[in-house]
């Protein structure tokens, strides 16, 4: 089915079509020129805050040049510790791994140097005139009359990594490889940096969107605020990325219109806050931010009371593709258990899972859960073995190879083996640990970097459940499928989680309008079948959302009650909803 897969949701920010917004370094230079001009100073201070990922030389070289007269202080140099410093001071929490890491508690403030910072502050002081403090952080050094923030997608961060454009912050590892600097990323930088930025969004006077090169485009915080909080009372989509890989099939490419000169796509991620942005329409200005900035800034009307108590500002649900068709075996592979991901990793929770076919060819399979009879040391003893290259590993004796057709729906919990085979289109519903997936087996396979893809099989060993066999398996995790309510023209039915899951799911099957309730709690859907469907209010609270097949959308806790009826090429036809929300 071709689809009309929106690639660029956007939220249009009413009431602010003048005067809020800027596109290129001409209009943004003028107006930062007018703000600075109406300060009613001697000294005037402009902090321009770095997002760690911003390219600095285009910043100086299109802003800070184009004032010549000021002082200006990049505060990465001036205020902080030494490259060396920085990665030994955090180096217990990267670990030799190269994937995993323990997450940092760190904040900026214990990497300033007090020498550093005191010479810093006296040479403001002593100054006269402009002031240009730019880089992170900029406000931990001083207090400004104008605040611009530089923010960027953690996506576009990866990119530039890969390229070896940028390193990670305070390193110079440019070269090194995409997994140890993710890695950097992920359990020490980012988390640090939205910290920080979680506690002075009521500081900033501009957001500067810097994802694209040479094409900066800015807006003020009032309608960046207005934004975000606009996302809260109305169904919305993130951005969502793709990205090729070593088992990467050829359906999103037809389905969701992409390039076709790409040899596959393995991945989109189409709702993973943490990694997708959000798109903000403030005039005629589009600009990109992180979508995690929604749940840092506005997590109660988002995910609800009682998700935001028991999960704090992070996004608990996860909802992304892996395309097999004409690709490849995904890798075998089992993910911790809670006290092992606690006690290990620092996390809070972890990431139980599903698979739900959105589509399959005949051939289509997933392997699930180990065969009756698995021993761990007869398992893990090839799996050494094969590691060696000593004998090739046979997955088919170990583990269920289960036949998997359109709209099935596979159950995943921590501790589980599994893998998606060939000729499956995997809706995959989940808990946003993401990264946490230990490859028991992948096929010999390199990577796309040329790179033998990491294995964790000492990991492994430690977490995979071999109760769960072929019978448990079949019994519990296998279309587990039970119909909660129905009426003319509609049935409700729940597809899982497991009970060891948090998150439930229900899939409604409609060929009229049918109303759902947040109450009180985040919901986040996909149209997994049917063209096209429209979402509405039934109390006229936010405008009618469209949504076409196979797109993800997210419904605020505070939206409360929301209709879904077929639209389009679909009215009059029976269209399929799956929904997911934290279970309590």
């Amino acid at each position: 089915m071709k689809s009309k897969f929106n690639k660029q949701p956007l939220i249009e920010v009413k009431g602010y079509e003048k005067n809020h917004s800027w596109e290129g370094y001409e209009q943004i230079i003028k107006e930062i020129k007018g703000k600075i001009d109406a300060i009613d100073k001697e000294k005037k201070i402009v902090a321009m805050d770095f997002y760690p990922g911003v390219r600095v030389d285009e910043i100086r070289e299109n802003i800070i040049e184009n004032f010549p007269e000021a002082i200006s202080i990049f505060t990465d140099e001036e205020i902080f510790f030494d490259n060396e410093f920085v990665t030994n001071k955090i180096k217990d929490y990267m670990t030799e791994d190269r994937v995993f890491g323990i997450m940092s508690p760190c904040q900026f403030i214990d990497f300033i140097d007090q020498d550093k910072l005191h010479a810093t502050r006296k040479q403001i002081e002593e100054a006269k005139g402009l002031i240009l403090v730019y880089g992170v952080a900029a406000s931990l050094l001083t207090k400004p009359d104008l605040h611009i923030y530089l923010d960027l997608a953690r996506w576009e961060i990866q990119k530039r990594y890969r390229r070896g454009e940028i390193p990670n912050w305070k390193h110079n590892n440019y070269n090194d490889d995409i997994l140890r600097k993710y890695k950097r990323g992920f359990f020490f930088e980012w988390r640090m940096a939205d910290r920080y930025k979680k506690d002075h969004f009521e500081n900033f006077h501009y957001i500067l969107d810097t994802n694209l090169k040479d094409i900066p485009r800015m807006i003020t915080a009032k309608s960046f605020l207005v934004g975000l909080e606009s996302a809260t009372k109305q169904p919305f989509s993130v951005v969502p990325f793709f990205d090729p890989g070593v088992w990467g099939g050829q359906w999103m490419k037809e389905v969701c219109d992409l390039d076709r000169s790409v040899e596959n796509y393995a991945w989109c991620f189409n709702c993973v806050p943490e990694e997708n942005s959000l798109l903000l329409k403030v005039g005629e200005v589009i600009v990109e931010v992180p979508s995690i900035n929604i749940v840092l800034k506005y997590p109660r009307p988002l995910l609800g009371e009682k998700v935001h108590a028991r999960f704090g500002t992070e996004f608990p649900i996860r909802f992304d593709f892996l395309d097999t068709i004409e690709g490849g075996n995904l890798s075998l592979q089992v993910h911790p258990l809670t006290e092992y991901i606690q006690e290990n990793f620092g996390m809070h929770y972890t990431q139980d899972e599903s698979y739900y076919i959105l589509d399959a060819k005949e051939d289509a399979y997933v392997y699930l859960g180990v065969k009756t009879g698995t021993t761990k040391e007869k398992f893990f003893g090839d799996l050494a073995k094969a590691q060696e290259g000593e004998i090739e590993f046979s997955v088919e004796k170990y583990i269920n190879k289960i036949p998997a057709q359109k709209h099935d729906h596979f159950l995943i919990p921590a501790g589980t083996a599994h893998c998606s085979g060939v000729n499956s289109m995997v809706l995959e519903i989940s808990s946003t640990p993401y990264i946490f997936t230990f490859k028991l087996w992948d096929w010999g396979r390199a990577g796309l970097d040329g790179k033998p893809r990491p294995i964790h099989i000492e990991h492994g060993s430690k977490v995979l459940q071999f109760d769960r066999d072929t019978e448990w398996t079949m019994n519990n995790l296998v279309n587990q499928v039970k119909k909660v309510n129905e009426g003319k023209g509609w049935r409700e039915e729940k597809t899982g989680l497991h009970e060891r899951e948090f998150i439930e799911t229900r899939r409604h099957w409609l060929s009229v309008p049918v109303l759902h309730d947040t109450e009180g709690e985040l919901n986040v859907l996909n149209l997994i079948e049917g063209e096209q469907a429209i979402v509405e209010s039934p109390e006229g609270k936010f405008e009618p959302f469209i949504v076409n097949y196979a797109e993800t959308f997210i419904v605020p806790a505070a939206v409360g009650k929301y209709s879904i009826t077929p639209y389009g090429p679909s009215k009059g036809k029976e269209i399929a909803t799956i929904k997911a929300y934290v279970r309590f």
